[in-house]
């Protein structure tokens, strides 16, 4: 890898200026123009959905002629398809901008391959600048992007013997204070919650993330509830500061999508065992929280139902990722294990 201090500072910058953008469905991207010297001499960012990329936002701010045998820095690589906008990367060679530096290759199959159309007109092309900053900047777009869906963490509370509920369906509180503040915790670091209407008309959540003296959290989630029966006109729901979204079906894939569509990117179920069950026997659990409670209960109220699992050799086998004590409860983060070769089919 070959760049100059100048182009990893601006590297550094552009990252900055990529964070002054949205969250969304669209990647947050910074762009900074570099003279042949190394000085800075514009700079951009994407402001958002069917607004100018980062670097056509950069090169708006100069003059034709200035962006001739220019470095142009920036986080993503430059997109090769036309959108709402046209190729960044066409944009460039019709600049005249000599060097290309980047962060972190775009995963998206209609926008890739920006690179290779750069070098093929000529232009220097560095990437991998910088990279794990970014990714990390960008760790749930890139996920989306790979996964085709929104990343989703399935999270219920049980007794040691692996209970939700008692055997009357009491169920609050199975943990302790400790485990529920890092549940809104992580409420608070998800862009939507989801829940059945079951779990709605025997609760009636909130479904909001609040700090530990009660308070609501800055980040809310957007609450979406799954199921076909319409919600009570007075459910605490229509109360939430982000209002409600109702997916009037059973097709978690179709939910999935259209909360993609919104620019959810990280899911967070907290809906009860049915849907907990649901989305793990549909194979869209991507993380797993388990917070087990010193506690045990017997009986039915299992924390999972059906995951159509049959046989011992069926079982969804987890790789433990994080393993947390949180005050008398333990939280064990887990993971889809990855597949051995002699599973895989293809």
């Amino acid at each position: 890898m070959t760049y100059t201090d100048a182009e990893w500072q601006a590297m550094g910058r552009a990252r900055e200026l990529a964070l002054l953008g949205p969250r969304g469905i669209n990647p947050q991207v910074g762009a900074v123009v570099l003279s042949p010297t190394g000085e800075i001499l514009a700079e951009g960012w994407h402001r958002g959905a069917g607004n100018p990329h980062a670097e056509i936002e950069a090169l708006s701010h100069l003059a034709p002629e200035d962006a001739v045998g220019a470095t142009m820095v920036v986080t993503l690589e430059p997109c090769n398809h036309t959108g709402r906008t046209g190729p960044c990367a066409v944009a460039l060679i019709d600049a005249g901008v000599s060097r290309v530096v980047y962060a972190v290759a775009d995963p998206a199959e209609p926008s890739a391959g920006g690179a290779a159309r750069l070098r093929s007109h000529g232009v220097d092309v560095e990437p991998g600048v910088r990279a794990d900053e970014v990714e990390a900047m960008l760790d749930s777009w890139l996920r989306v992007v790979r996964l085709g869906r929104p990343f989703v963490t399935v999270k219920w509370a049980q007794s040691l013997d692996g209970r939700a509920s008692a055997e009357d369906g009491s169920s609050q509180w199975i943990t302790g204070p400790a485990a529920r503040a890092d549940v809104h915790r992580r409420r608070s670091e998800a862009d939507a919650i989801v829940v059945g209407t079951g779990t709605v008309l025997a609760d009636d959540p909130a479904l909001t993330a609040r700090r530990e003296d009660g308070e609501l959290a800055e980040n809310q989630p957007l609450p979406v509830v799954i199921g076909k029966r319409p919600l009570p006109a007075d459910a605490a729901l229509h109360r939430h500061p982000r209002g409600v979204v109702e997916s009037r079906t059973h097709d978690l894939h179709q939910t999935l999508e259209d909360l993609r569509e919104r620019g959810v990117q990280s899911v967070f179920v907290e809906g009860g065992p049915t849907l907990a069950s649901a989305f793990i026997r549909a194979g869209l659990a991507d993380r797993v929280l388990a917070y087990v409670a010193p506690l045990l209960l017997g009986g039915g109220g299992t924390a999972i139902g059906d995951i159509g699992v049959t046989t011992l050799a069926e079982g969804r086998r987890l790789h433990i990722t994080d393993v947390e004590r949180l005050g008398g409860d333990l939280l064990i983060v887990a993971e889809p294990a990855p597949q051995r070769a002699e599973e895989r089919t293809d």
